[in-house]
């Protein structure tokens, strides 16, 4: 692989691709990290591209927060260029990440909230840091659904019930409940994380090609959201973003640090029931 990413630094060992992101000062989801996702989305989707990609983030306390909120045109424009204006939304972005043939892989330290977890529940597989995972879906507590595949995927992966609980309450999960209710794949004790990746990684990149994109094809046709679902979801958060009571909310996050290295962030569950009640 030889294109230069602005927020992603890349190496390949073998036939596994390692994709770390790096976007100071806190790895917002933005025009930048959505328009290195859609090249790099294309190029693992060429017939010669490595077997297995890795993703992890350069940073331990955020690997994707959340979207930038004072971008979300700008990074809506970006996500438009991999499918059309008809797809202009991450949820269908994440969903061609999905559909690549490469095996996707997520190591998480630090948060992801919203459509960062929405990332990581598009990737094949997820495993988190014990010590130093956050994993929540904040939306409705700042006054939107999830629109990026959040509400598919972990009712599909949880169930209706928990997937109501993660959804509605917009609280924070650690790894080990994170596993207890199927938002990822295992908790691994921070020290062994990156081993036990590369270790699986490794292993799933040595067994032949045909094998692994015909077993995750068939897996993605049970398991995956339809098109039609993820553009639905998408409009709905689109409709409620621009909304009043939305706005009202975004504006009193901002007062107490959101968007910066704040409490308000490390804490953003708790900084959310925190806030006024809504009319």
């Amino acid at each position: 692989m030889t294109t230069s990413f602005e927020t992603i630094n890349t190496r390949l060992d073998g036939n596994v691709l390692f994709a770390t992101f790096h976007a100071p000062p806190m790895n917002l989801i933005g025009p930048g990290i959505v328009r290195d996702l859609v090249t790099l989305v294309r190029e693992l989707s060429l017939p010669a591209a490595p077997r297995v990609v890795v993703f992890a983030s350069a940073d331990a306390e955020f690997f994707f927060p959340h979207v930038d909120m004072t971008k979300v045109p700008e990074y809506t424009a970006e996500a438009a260029k991999a499918g059309g204006p008809g797809d202009a939304s991450l949820g269908m972005l994440f969903r061609r990440l999905s559909e690549i043939p490469a095996v996707t892989i997520a190591a998480l330290r630090g948060r992801a909230r919203g459509a960062g977890s929405e990332f990581l529940l598009a990737c094949d597989m997820r495993f988190a840091s014990r010590e130093n995972a956050v994993l929540g879906q904040p939306e409705v507590g700042i006054g939107t659904p999830p629109g990026a595949g959040a509400v598919q995927h972990l009712t599909r992966l949880m169930g209706r019930g928990r997937a109501l609980e993660a959804v509605l309450t917009s609280s924070d999960y650690d790894a080990d409940l994170a596993e207890r209710y199927g938002w990822i794949n295992r908790a691994i004790p921070d020290a062994e994380l990156d081993e036990f990746v590369a270790g699986l990684a490794a292993r799933i990149s040595r067994f032949p090609r045909d094998a692994l994109i015909a077993a995750k094809s068939a897996i993605n046709a049970i398991g995956l959201p339809s098109p039609a679902e993820v553009r639905a979801d998408a409009a709905l958060f689109q409709q409620l973003v621009r909304g009043e009571e939305t706005q009202r909310r975004t504006a009193e996050l901002f007062e107490k640090g959101f968007q910066t290295r704040s409490s308000t962030e490390l804490h953003l569950g708790e900084a959310l029931g925190g806030l006024g009640p809504a009319d």
